[in-house]
């Protein structure tokens, strides 16, 4: 067990951690729980690093890497979702949600046709990723009946972020289209 996969099981670990905290009954859990989510966020970019600099990848860890990025702010949107009750805030997450299932999906179809680096992460799925998780952790470390300025930004950085996740659907789509239509099922 590498360090790299010990940081994406804490990360697995921190969820249901995270919901307890964020449904208590304090105005402190408003910034505690984003700061669970902080750590997580952290511990992405973190295990990362780790698995290439120490050169500790294993198949565990790519198996299990995306799976909790997905989980952690799967679970933040559905719980934003439940606090913030505006139908464009619902459209944005699961736009966010939707796309995640859908291009993982599509991730693991093209791997199976030996061409994953079709639709691999690009640059402006980074900055998605970013724009997202500023959004989740504005939204989550502030009342938004004390401070309706920070919820608006929040809510900026999400739909800005819910516009980059369309985009880079199309982006994975546009490339895995030949292999999707069936115009090439050969191995790049």
């Amino acid at each position: 067990m590498t360090l790299a996969n010990k940081l994406t099981l804490l990360r697995v670990a921190l969820i249901p951690v995270f919901v307890l905290v964020f449904y208590l009954p304090y105005k402190w859990s408003y910034v505690a729980s984003a700061l669970i989510f902080s750590i997580a966020a952290a511990t992405d970019w973190l295990d990362g690093y780790l698995a290439r600099k120490l050169n500790q990848s294993t198949p565990f860890g790519a198996f299990l890497d995306p799976v909790a990025d997905k989980l952690m702010v799967a679970t933040a949107l559905v719980l934003l979702v439940d606090l913030h009750d505006h139908r464009l805030f619902t459209i944005a997450a699961a736009i966010i949600i939707g796309r995640e299932i859908a291009v993982s999906a599509l991730r693991e179809w093209m791997a199976e046709l030996g061409q994953r680096g079709n639709v691999a992460v690009n640059y402006v799925g980074k900055i998605k990723t970013t724009a997202q998780m500023a959004a989740i952790i504005v939204l989550l470390a502030f009342d938004v009946e004390e401070f309706p300025v920070m919820e608006t930004i929040g809510y900026i950085l999400l739909y800005v972020a819910a516009a980059l996740t369309l985009w880079t659907m199309v982006v994975y789509l546009r490339a895995a289209w030949p292999a999707l239509n069936g115009e090439d099922s050969s191995p790049s």
